[in-house]
C-alpha cells in the first residue's frame, strides 16, 4: 500500500472516530430520560452515574501518549473502536445503577483514547495541516450535534437499549474496517517532508506555561458556554420560547462554531500561529461580555461571536502542538493538552450552579468572559515569546 493511500485512509478513520467519540459519550444524557421513566428512578440519581465517564474521559487521556509508544497508535485506535462498542453493548444490558456506573466508567476510559491518539495520527499523516484539522473538528461537532436527536429517536421507537446497541455495533464495524484497511502506523507525511517543520523557539518553557494556562482557561470557557447555552437562551432571549425553538437556536450557535473551525483551518495554512492566536482569542471576552450585558438579539450575537472563537481555538491549539512539538514527543504532548483541558473543565458544572444561584447568567457569562480575557493575555505573551531562534529548541513532554 502506498504511503499516500495509507495516510488518506488513516485520516478518514480518524474523522469517523472523532464523530463516534463525541456521539457515544452523549448517548446516556438523553437515554437517561427514558431509563428513569421505565425504572421509576429519579433523573437526578441516574444522571449522576455519568460523572465517572466524564472524569475518566479527562484523567485517562494523560497516559495514552505513553501507552501509544508501546503498543502503537494504530493499535490503540483499534482498541478505541472495540472498547467503545463493547461498553455501549454493556450499557444496553445494565439493570442496576451499579452496572450503569461501571459501564459508563469503561466508556469514559475507552473514549479517552481518541483525542491524544487521533490528533497525533492526523497531524502525522496530513499534507495540509490546517485544512484537515478544520474538517476533523467538524466531524466531532457533527457527532455531538446528532447524538441527542438520534438517541431520542431510537429510544422512542425501539427502546432505550437500542440507543446503545446500534451505536455500539457501528463502533465495532468501524473498528473491523479500520483494522482491515489500515494495516499499520506507516510512514507519515512528516517523515517525507510534506508537512511544516517544527518551529524553533528561544523560550520553550515560557511558551509551554502560557499555552498550558490558555488550555485550562479555554476548557472553562468551552464547558461553561456549551453546557449552559440552551438555558441561557431560555432565560435571556427576551421572549418565552418553546423547547424546540430553544434547541434550534442553540444548534444554530453551534453551527457557527463548526464553520469557524473550517475557516481557522484555512488560516493556519496561510498565517503564523501566534498572530492567529491573538486575533481569535480577543473575540472570546468581547462576545461573552456582550452576552453578559445584553439580552435578545444582541445576546445571541455575542454568543455566536464567542462560540465561533471558542471552537476556532480548538483548531489553533492542535496546530500549536503540531508545529511546536517534535514528532517523537507529539503523542505525549497531545495527552497533556487534552488532560489539562478536559480534567480542569470538570469544575465548570459546579461553577455554573454556584454563580447562577448567586446572580443568574449575568455572573456566569461574566466569569466566562474573565477566563476568555486570560486566554487573550496568554496569547499576547505567546506572541512575544514565540520569536524564532537560529537553533531549534524544543521542550520534551515527558
Amino acid at each position: 500500500m502506498s504511503s499516500d493511500l495509507l495516510s488518506r485512509r488513516t485520516i478518514a478513520f480518524v474523522n469517523i472516530a472523532h464523530a463516534l467519540d463525541h456521539f457515544v459519550l452523549l448517548i446516556y444524557p438523553t437515554a437517561v430520560i427514558a431509563i428513569a421513566a421505565e425504572r421509576q428512578l429519579s433523573y437526578a440519581s441516574l444522571i449522576g452515574l455519568a460523572t465517572g465517564a466524564f472524569v475518566a474521559f479527562g484523567l485517562f487521556s494523560l497516559p495514552m501518549g505513553w501507552i501509544a509508544d508501546r503498543v502503537g497508535r494504530r493499535n490503540l485506535l483499534a482498541i478505541f473502536f472495540g472498547g467503545c462498542g463493547i461498553a455501549c453493548l454493556g450499557l444496553s444490558t445494565a439493570n442496576s445503577p451499579v452496572m450503569f456506573g461501571i459501564w459508563l466508567f469503561m466508556l469514559g476510559v475507552f473514549s479517552a483514547i481518541y483525542h491524544p491518539i487521533g490528533s497525533t495520527m492526523l497531524v502525522s499523516h496530513t499534507s495540509q495541516l490546517g485544512r484537515d484539522l478544520g474538517i476533523n473538528g467538524v466531524w466531532g461537532n457533527l457527532g455531538a450535534a446528532f447524538a441527542s436527536g438520534v438517541t431520542a429517536l431510537l429510544a422512542a421507537s425501539l427502546g432505550w437499549r437500542a440507543a446503545f446497541i446500534l451505536p455500539g455495533l457501528v463502533c465495532l464495524l468501524a473498528g473491523i474496517a479500520f483494522v482491515r484497511l489500515v494495516p499499520g502506523d506507516g510512514d507519515s507525511h512528516a517523515k517525507s517532508g510534506h508537512i511544516h517543520a517544527v518551529i524553533p523557539v528561544v523560550r520553550p518553557m515560557t511558551l509551554f506555561l502560557l499555552f498550558a494556562a490558555a488550555i485550562v482557561a479555554g476548557g472553562m470557557t468551552f464547558n461553561i458556554t456549551t453546557i449552559a447555552l440552551p438555558k441561557i437562551i431560555d432565560e435571556r432571549a427576551g421572549a418565552s420560547l418553546p423547547l424546540v425553538l430553544i434547541g434550534s437556536l442553540a444548534t444554530l450557535v453551534f453551527v457557527f462554531g463548526a464553520l469557524t473551525q473550517l475557516l481557522m483551518g484555512r488560516l493556519v495554512d496561510r498565517y503564523t500561529l501566534p498572530r492567529i492566536f491573538v486575533g481569535l482569542s480577543i473575540l472570546q471576552p468581547l462576545g461573552l461580555g456582550l452576552a453578559a450585558m445584553t439580552s435578545g438579539v444582541a445576546m445571541l450575537g455575542g454568543l455566536v461571536l464567542a462560540m465561533a472563537a471558542i471552537y476556532g481555538q480548538v483548531v489553533v491549539n492542535d496546530a500549536m502542538v503540531a508545529r511546536y512539538v517534535p514528532a517523537q514527543y507529539r503523542a505525549k504532548a497531545f495527552s497533556v493538552r487534552y488532560f489539562l483541558g478536559f480534567t480542569t473543565s470538570g469544575l465548570a458544572v459546579p461553577l455554573i450552579a454556584l454563580l447562577h444561584g448567586m446572580s443568574g447568567f449575568t455572573l456566569v457569562l461574566s466569569a466566562a468572559a474573565t477566563f476568555g480575557t486570560i486566554i487573550f493575555l496568554c496569547s499576547l505573551g505567546f506572541l512575544l515569546a514565540a520569536q524564532p531562534s537560529s537553533k531549534p529548541t524544543s521542550l520534551p513532554v515527558g
